[in-house]
């Protein structure tokens, strides 16, 4: 019987260990390929594993609050390796480990609105949202913000969304975009041109079992704005 990626499968998450901290920090010294192939398995064992392990540990939470996300600890983790080709940077190697959750109904990978998770030697961070809208995506979430604006505003003042992540923030643009007016009462809003939120944490909280709950509690935070989101680009 086929039983997917089913928790079980997956040792109980008991914390990031430190070896996986240890391990990025290393690499960051040691960026490149005879260095990475020669401790490759304490990548597996210290941090790719870990996380697995954690990722299987969110989905009894998601499960409650969010039905329709994949959590699936095999598919959820980005790739070590760099993509190199248009960067000066040519390090091959990631000095992280992240992951992400979109929802099923997602064709690909990072359209639409969803979750991210990273662990490095300097933080542990979760997010929510989308924090590189294309153009399509920018004028249907504009149009929604603009037209749902109550319901908007009572996602990003609310107490406990506000309590885990300050205000809504991120690059915006100097002027009303076009086809609204200067004076229009969401303008300040319609100006972002991102829609993101994050909670940071130092890389020794991930280093708790209760960190699948601190990660649980971020996201189930921070989904009225993510469903707000997928509603407004579909």
């Amino acid at each position: 019987m086929n039983r997917g990626f089913d928790i079980d499968f997956y040792p109980p998450f008991e914390g990031f260990p430190k070896e996986g901290i240890a391990f990025f920090r290393r690499l960051k010294k040691n960026n490149n390929r005879p260095w990475f192939e020669k401790h490759k398995n304490e990548y597996e064992e210290f941090a790719r594993i870990p996380m697995q392990s954690l990722i299987a540990s969110l989905q009894p939470a998601f499960a409650r609050f969010a039905p329709e996300y994949e959590l699936n600890p095999k598919r959820a983790i980005f790739r070590i390796y760099r993509d190199i080709r248009f960067s000066k940077d040519k390090t091959p190697y990631k000095t992280h480990i992240a992951a992400h959750f979109v929802s099923r109904s997602t064709s690909k990978g990072l359209e639409g609105s969803g979750f991210y998770l990273h662990i490095d030697p300097e933080e542990a961070f979760i997010g929510g949202g989308i924090y590189m809208p294309d153009g399509d995506q920018m004028k249907k979430i504009r149009a929604a913000i603009a037209g749902h604006g109550a319901e908007f505003l009572s996602i990003v003042n609310g107490r406990a969304f506000k309590k885990s992540f300050g205000v809504l923030s991120g690059e915006k643009l100097k002027r009303i975009p076009h086809g609204y007016d200067e004076d229009h009462p969401m303008a300040e809003w319609l100006k972002l041109k991102q829609f993101f939120v994050g909670a940071s944490w130092p890389p020794t909280r991930a280093r708790k079992p209760s960190f699948v709950d601190d990660v649980a509690k971020a996201c189930e935070r921070a989904m009225p704005l993510v469903s707000f989101l997928n509603r407004a680009i579909r």
